[in-house]
């Protein structure tokens, strides 16, 4: 099947564009992290101010064609709504990347680790602009793109593979199917996975009793322990029946490609191993003793299983799912 260098150039343009885009918005993230305490106190000063001056002086509000001036936003909101704004363009841009790439070699765009990544780094990002829409939640973008960025430079860098027809035996319409559900469920357990950790540095800083040191400073600006919670068990909880589906579809898939269901292949074993890990810590957090941070390590521990999956399994040991790409 003939490529068309044109479309996938546009392709990797449309990726590129995405990137430094995430760069930009992360920088900005930055900056509004940064003045977010600034402005909490020059917001509850000026509130003070203005109820002592009510309280000695107060303002006749019946002057007809008085204009009443809103208060302006404070740049920490004005640097995150900007961020998010321009977060938004890097999706689409993302989106676009990958739906060129499969016109451009006109097959679906899963078939080496180049193509996963951006797939699932995509996922993650649609999932945080659904998830951490809110006001609240708008800190933890910044996190969020440490993970991604550095996932999405490797893959354009270490991983990329140039556009080009895939091997025959990922010639097959469960391509689309089994790859695109894991690699959704992947992104997701990313989100998941950063909320579980920011959750062990909230507990370790307390709402309200954050020390003077830099971890204390950084907890700060994070939401209170149990949104942070909460936010990695919603998210688990979608992302688990997805990755689990995938698993079962695949094994379906290789039961058609090579005459069985299951064979005990590391890629296989470790996706099992991750589902365990993940089966565990949703059953710790529906139990009552467990709602600490031992229900969160176990968490981190299936994203730890999820990335040893998608990089050691893929790059360094040899088994039947060896389509990374990377030769």
């Amino acid at each position: 099947m003939p490529i068309n260098e044109t479309i996938a150039h546009y392709s990797d343009l449309a990726f590129e564009s995405a990137f430094a885009i995430y760069v930009l918005a992360f920088v900005l993230l930055i900056a509004q992290y940064a003045t977010t305490r600034a402005d909490v106190i020059a917001e509850r000063e000026a509130r003070e101010l203005v109820e002592a001056g009510a309280a000695s002086a107060p303002v006749d509000t019946t002057v007809p064609g008085r204009l009443v001036e809103e208060p302006r936003k404070p740049w920490s909101e004005r640097l995150g709504n900007m961020a998010l704004s321009i977060l938004v363009v890097g999706v689409a841009l993302q989106v676009a990347s990958i739906v060129l790439r499969g016109f451009a070699t006109d097959r679906f765009p899963l078939g080496n680790m180049y193509e996963f990544v951006t797939m699932a780094t995509a996922a993650a990002m649609i999932v945080g602009l659904v998830a951490l829409r809110g006001q609240a939640y708008r800190s933890l973008w910044v996190y969020v793109l440490v993970v991604v960025i550095p996932l999405m430079f490797l893959s354009a860098t270490v991983l990329y593979a140039d556009a080009a027809p895939v091997v025959p035996a990922l010639r097959s319409y469960w391509l689309p199917i089994h790859v695109t559900i894991v690699a959704t469920g992947s992104g997701i357990f990313l989100v998941s996975g950063v909320a579980s950790l920011l959750f062990l540095l909230r507990m370790r800083q307390p709402k309200g009793e954050e020390t003077t040191s830099f971890w204390g400073k950084v907890a700060t600006r994070l939401p209170d322990a149990q949104t942070l919670d909460r936010l990695a068990y919603k998210t688990t909880i979608i992302a688990f029946p997805l990755f689990g589906a995938g698993v079962i579809l695949g094994a379906i898939w290789a039961e058609a490609a090579w005459g069985r269901f299951w064979g005990w292949d590391p890629k296989e074993t470790v996706s099992f191993i991750a589902w365990v890990i993940y089966a565990a810590y949703l059953h710790a957090r529906a139990t009552s003793g467990w709602r600490d941070t031992r229900a969160a390590w176990i968490n981190i521990a299936g994203f730890v299983a999820m990335l040893f999956n998608l990089f050691i399994i893929n790059m360094v040991v040899s088994g039947l799912h060896s389509y990374a790409g990377l030769n």
